[in-house]
């Protein structure tokens, strides 16, 4: 007897998240919104402004993109209710195995949902440009610097999201000193600036000869990337610009000509540098977007401070402490420190399995 009484007690409340929903994705202010960016669009002189069309309809697919994913999600539960409801009464059990697998692959996506209206930053839509800076201890360090890129690297690709190197430092003998890196995708700063801060690793180290085990860091920075933002305001004379020739791949002419770019901001001492580009001027645009990205996140934290005094809170907000342990040995296990979310599948985190942590930190936050 073919019987879904608990499924459909499942897809119930499913129809209930995606009703809450509605309201916390605010579905309705993106359609307000989509409409006035369409007004825009029909007006006559509309395309004379080539920046402003390029960024009415950018903003508009994003919107476009989110309403129909919506709307997507929500009619597949329906359906899935008027499935589960047609194969009952019909008592066609070749269908129920189809059916189980519907309920599943249905509620992964509203979870998936619920994960997106987490989401509410002014920025977390934006790509993301990331840092990752060796601490002490040497070519150890420096490899643990290695194995984090790798790692993030290896997330953006189970996230569909493009990862291009800015600026990259080898280590002396092994690894890497420093490396930016852009990760470009729907979301990327929204999930990534969670893992921001310092990331502690304990381990047999590879490179001592009598096997004793070491503790290593890495910092990583993590910065929105800013293509228009009228508060962040510049002024060149506070700008040192370095140029110099690039040390990467790139063939004879990266590393013949000073096309590499170093710009430091004077008044706050942040440094940023690009050299992945062919040409001095793109690779200067791209660092000017590196430090609009810095200043932009920096104000973030200093109005989140702010907010927290406002409050009456004890509790400081530690931008850059240590948040999270990768044990290799005597055992394996990784445990952030903020949220207490551990794994002890440490292969599959190295692999770049690491969405339930940010999971676990964005409900928290």
């Amino acid at each position: 007897m073919v019987d879904f009484y608990p499924q459909k007690q499942q897809l119930a409340k499913l129809q209930e998240d995606v009703s809450v929903l509605f309201d916390a994705t605010d579905i309705a202010g993106l359609e307000k919104r989509a409409e006035v960016l369409r007004e825009e669009q029909n007006a006559e002189d509309f395309w004379q402004d080539q920046e402003r069309a390029r960024k009415n309809t950018a903003e508009l697919a994003s919107c476009e993109r989110k309403i129909k994913h919506f709307y997507d999600v929500k009619k597949r539960v329906d359906d899935t209710v008027e499935l589960v409801n047609l194969v009952e009464e019909m008592q066609e059990e070749s269908e129920v195995e189809n059916v189980l697998k519907e309920v599943s692959d249905i509620t992964e996506l509203v979870n998936q949902l619920s994960i997106d209206a987490l989401l509410k930053g002014n920025y977390d839509a934006n790509n993301a440009i990331l840092t990752l800076h060796a601490g002490a201890g040497g070519t150890e360090a420096q490899d643990w610097a290695e194995m984090l890129f790798r790692m993030y690297t290896r997330y953006a690709e189970r996230q569909g999201y493009k990862v291009t190197v800015l600026d990259m430092l080898d280590g002396e003998e092994a690894g890497l000193k420093s490396v930016t890196f852009m990760v470009a995708g729907e979301n990327a700063y929204g999930y990534l600036h969670a893992e921001m801060g310092v990331h502690r690793l304990v381990r047999i180290s590879p490179f001592d000869a009598n096997k004793r085990r070491h503790t290593s860091f890495a910092s990583l920075e993590v910065m929105p990337e800013i293509t228009d933002d009228a508060e962040i305001e510049i002024n060149p004379d506070d700008l040192k610009v370095d140029t110099y020739r690039s040390s990467g791949a790139g063939g004879q002419h990266i590393n013949k000509t000073s096309s590499a770019v170093r710009i430091t901001h004077l008044p706050t001492g942040i440094v940023v540098a690009c050299q992945n580009e062919r040409s001095q001027i793109q690779n200067r645009e791209t660092a000017m977007k590196m430090l609009i990205g810095k200043l932009t996140e920096l104000k973030e934290r200093e109005r989140l401070e702010e907010a927290q005094a406002l409050k009456g809170e004890v509790k400081k907000i530690e931008w850059g402490s240590q948040i999270r342990s990768y044990v290799f040995c005597p055992y394996t296990l990784v445990k952030d420190h903020r949220t207490g979310y551990e794994n002890s599948n440490i292969t599959a985190v190295m692999d770049g399995e690491i969405q339930d942590f940010i999971i676990e930190y964005l409900k928290k936050s």
